[in-house]
């Protein structure tokens, strides 16, 4: 028994009849050609799994078909590879599907290898060295550049030790599969067994999952619960990203469950249509790919037919690398950096391929800058976690988010969203507003920008005024409210900002009445104070000071806002020295003759019931008073 199981994936791929079946024979014992039609026809149709030891480690081998019909089998297989050994067979060299495999597994992003020249024992030496030499011919300014190219017979085990000290080698450059992402198993295939029912496999490409875990499969929408677990053939309690694995899912019927579907966790994936991704097409001469070609769309073991949109420009040129838009036939789940190939439909011919970006709710339009802009800005956080969920946040509808709301964009378990929220507060990325609250660091730099201009110009253009009204600030800025009042705070507590009476303004800003209001103020403030309980309105301050309505009103917001006057009601303004003397009253009489009826207050102030409601009317909202029934009540902490 190995001494640790490690949740790395290996695979085969070259031409058909190259050896690579027997050649994982050889290293496992295994035979993963287990279909009827593959013993007789002596070729893989369907991909073959296998568990291999390398010193005390156990891994995972994935055999693919190398015939040319099998291209969608062997990409499926290939998608899971951590690292792959290239198969060439000393006796043909190079064929097509040597060929065709390699640029595939050059697109998929697979950057570890080690060469097999297999079948010496049928071929002299100069031809064994003839085609290691186009071998590496061929490997020249790929991943495999400098793999070593190791001869081996599966029939007389020549080689075989310096092959297995490379496989060594090989395994221990590799970096296992992360386990603390979402759950995501592309489905490879599933069967019943009596008993047990649904049994689906595959190899997981994220996140772990254990027994008794709910799972859904999409597009299907079906849940269901994970009874048993088998690990390469072995019972187990969990399965991890990487490792081969069977699931018993009794609830699912295996006849609704094909090649190409996703088993994953609830909540985060929904099968889509519409796709962002960055593509590369194949540097062939003649080749080319025009905006809206149909093609055929491969990832993780998903085939189906697609339309692809380019962001810029109405052709893509050989080798050419750009944005596109995926328009897929079916619906199907992919996840940011998920890889993908993409093939003509007649002849069927792997042209290019790339990575998933996101799934889009709709198709983009490209010829807005700051659409293109965005997408590049995407493309480029989302080759790393960290860069990923920093771009999510930047990018979140209303500036703030919990962990728990980054997490479905992230396509991230909460868990390792708050880990990363945290690394990014560390390195001034990310700002913890409030509680559990973040907010991009330049996202919030530029929102503070915004409210001190909006601050400055209010003070710019009423210089009168001691400062701008929060609600005014709101409908200048356009910011949620929970958002404003938490920069409200951050920046009244870094002393860019003051308060005093619900109104912001600059630390070094003093109001200033224009010569020209001077006398005028005085005017209309002394109206007011002179009508102490029985104040004219604004029709009658107008006759009084023969000057127009909109500048009386005008002149009246200036006085609230020096608190010369105080706005009990809409067009009822008392001189501050007013409400405080009725104040006084107010609470005298309570305090001594108890509750007050409302109506006794008119004859406290000698003033009609015009004046004294809506005056107790405010004390009430200032939480003065309490009003029950048609008496007025103290509040006890406002006595004094």
């Amino acid at each position: 028994m190995p001494t640790e199981q490690i949740n790395i994936t290996l695979g085969t791929a070259g031409h058909i009849d190259h050896g690579k079946t027997v050649l994982i024979k050889c290293l496992t014992g295994c035979d993963t050609d287990h279909l009827k039609a593959e013993k007789e026809r002596g070729m893989s149709i369907e991909l073959g799994f296998a568990p291999c030891l390398v010193a005390d480690l156990e891994v995972g081998i994935v055999d693919v078909p190398g015939h040319e019909n099998f291209i969608k089998t062997m990409v499926a297989g290939a998608a899971s590879m951590d690292g792959v050994i290239f198969v060439v067979a000393a006796d043909d060299s190079v064929m097509p599907q040597t060929r065709e495999h390699l640029e595939i597994l050059t697109l998929l992003g697979i950057g570890h290898g080690i060469v097999a020249l297999t079948k010496i024992d049928r071929v002299p030496p100069e031809q064994q060295k003839r085609a290691a030499e186009e071998t590496r011919t061929l490997l020249k300014n790929t991943f495999l550049r400098d793999a070593p190219i190791l001869p081996v017979s599966n029939v007389t085990g020549e080689g075989f030790d310096g092959f297995i000290a490379a496989l060594k080698e090989l395994v221990a450059s590799i970096t296992p599969k992360q386990t603390d992402g979402l759950f995501r198993l592309p489905v490879e295939r599933t069967f019943t067994l009596k008993g047990y029912g649904t049994v689906i496999t595959g190899i997981p490409v994220s996140g772990a999952a254990a027994i008794g875990d709910e799972l859904v499969l999409l597009p299907q929408n079906l849940r269901g619960r994970i009874r048993a677990i088998q690990v390469y053939k072995r019972q187990s309690d969990q399965v991890i990203a990487g490792q081969c694995a069977a699931l018993n899912i009794p609830q699912i019927d295996h006849k609704l469950v094909t090649r190409g579907n996703t088993l994953t966790q609830t909540g985060f994936f929904t099968a889509q249509s519409w796709y962002l991704a960055q593509m590369q097409l194949l540097a062939h001469d003649k080749l080319f790919l025009k905006n809206g070609q149909k093609v055929k769309f491969h990832t993780g073991t998903s085939e189906v037919v697609a339309t692809v949109y380019l962001m810029q420009g109405e052709q893509l040129q050989p080798g050419q690398e750009e944005l596109v838009q995926i328009r897929l036939a079916e619906p199907l789940v992919a996840a940011p950096a998920d890889r993908f190939i993409i093939r003509t439909l007649s002849p069927m011919l792997t042209i290019g391929g790339g990575m998933i970006i996101d799934a889009l709710p709709r198709r983009l339009k490209r010829h807005q800058p700051h659409i293109l802009q965005d997408a590049l800005e995407q493309a480029q956080a989302v080759q790393n976690e960290t860069d990923f969920v920093e771009y999510c946040l930047k990018k979140t509808e209303f500036y703030v988010t919990r962990p728990e709301d980054l997490a479905l964009p992230a396509r991230m378990p909460t868990r390792l969203v708050k880990d990363i929220l945290h690394q990014l507060t560390q390195r001034n990325k990310a700002v913890l507003l409030a509680s559990d609250l973040y907010i991009h660091a330049e996202v919030l730099s530029l929102l503070e920008k915004r409210l001190l201009r909006i601050v400055t110009e209010y003070h710019q253009s009423a210089p009168e005024s001691p400062g701008i009204e929060a609600d005014s600030l709101q409908s200048a800025c356009r910011l949620p409210k929970n958002v404003l009042e938490l920069m409200l705070a951050r920046l009244k507590d870094d002393n860019r900002l003051t308060e005093k009476n619900n109104r912001w303004a600059r630390p070094d800003f003093r109001p200033t009445i224009q010569y020209e209001d001077a006398p005028k103020l005085d005017q209309v403030e002394n109206l007011v104070r002179k009508r102490l309980f029985h104040p004219p309105g604004p029709e009658d301050i107008s006759d009084s000071v023969q000057l127009p309505l909109a500048e009386v009103e005008r002149l009246l917001r200036i006085l609230v806002e020096h608190e010369k006057i105080i706005a009990v009601d809409k067009n009822l303004f008392f001189h501050t020295e007013a409400v405080e003397k009725s104040r006084r009253r107010l609470i005298d009489h309570i305090q001594t003759e108890g509750p007050m009826e409302s109506v006794k207050f008119k004859y406290l102030l000698d003033t009609t019931r015009k004046y004294a409601i809506p005056l107790l009317d405010y004390f009430d909202r200032i939480g003065l008073t309490r009003r029950v029934g048609y008496t007025r009540h103290l509040v006890q902490e406002n006595t004094d």
